[in-house]
């Protein structure tokens, strides 16, 4: 039991330190090069502004954190707790928490797949020369821009340095909502161990 609590503490700060590192990487996509002026003209891609990052990595993996952690020290209403609510706790928790890691990482991983939303010159699509906002790599099938680096600087006008930003950023949501995947299993089977000791120690 000692160790099971050990356990939950440790995975409620780590929980909890991924929910902030997910809430400041989508909270830098909507100020591409930390410039305000793109988000107060609307200029912001679609997926930077479902925010998924803020409340599904973000505040939803932070409630399931702070829940893991306070039961982990026994704190507060958990301090004498019976076994079957703390556990039950523990499996809301864990609900909550990959449901927010898991928007998180199908959003971070369908905004890879678009693009990012960037001023092009669509002549390259049509024989009218004009320049637009959009998603200009989803119309490009037969070439994908993750992997053809001569694309990023060459495609986007504005914002600078669009491409660079929206994937570093991006993936770096996606490669935190996969950890937050990971810790939530682990908290699963931590569970599933207090729940196994519980039962033992009352046979």
């Amino acid at each position: 039991m000692a160790c099971s609590r050990t356990c939950s503490r440790i995975l409620g700060l780590s929980l909890g330190t991924t929910a902030l590192f997910a809430a400041g990487a989508n909270m830098v996509l909507l100020f591409p090069n930390w410039d305000v002026t793109y988000l107060l003209r609307g200029l912001i891609g679609k997926h930077a502004m479902l925010g998924s990052g803020l409340w599904g990595g973000g505040l939803m993996v932070l409630i399931a954190a702070t829940l893991i952690s306070l039961m982990g020290w026994r704190c507060g209403c958990f301090s004498k707790s019976r076994p079957c609510r703390s556990i039950l706790t523990a499996l809301l928790s864990s609900v909550l928490a990959m449901l927010g890691a898991l928007i998180c990482f199908i959003t971070s991983g369908v905004a890879l797949k678009d693009g990012p939303f960037c001023m092009f010159d669509t002549s390259s699509f049509n024989q009218t020369q004009a320049w637009k906002y959009g998603y200009p790599f989803k119309d490009l099938h037969n070439r994908n821009y993750l992997y053809d680096y001569s694309l990023w600087n060459s495609v986007c006008l504005e914002p600078f340095k669009a491409v660079i930003w929206h994937v570093s950023f991006f993936s770096a949501l996606l490669c935190i909502s996969l950890l937050q995947i990971l810790l939530v299993v682990i908290h699963f089977f931590n569970t599933l161990l207090d729940l196994f000791c519980s039962l033992c120690e009352k046979s």
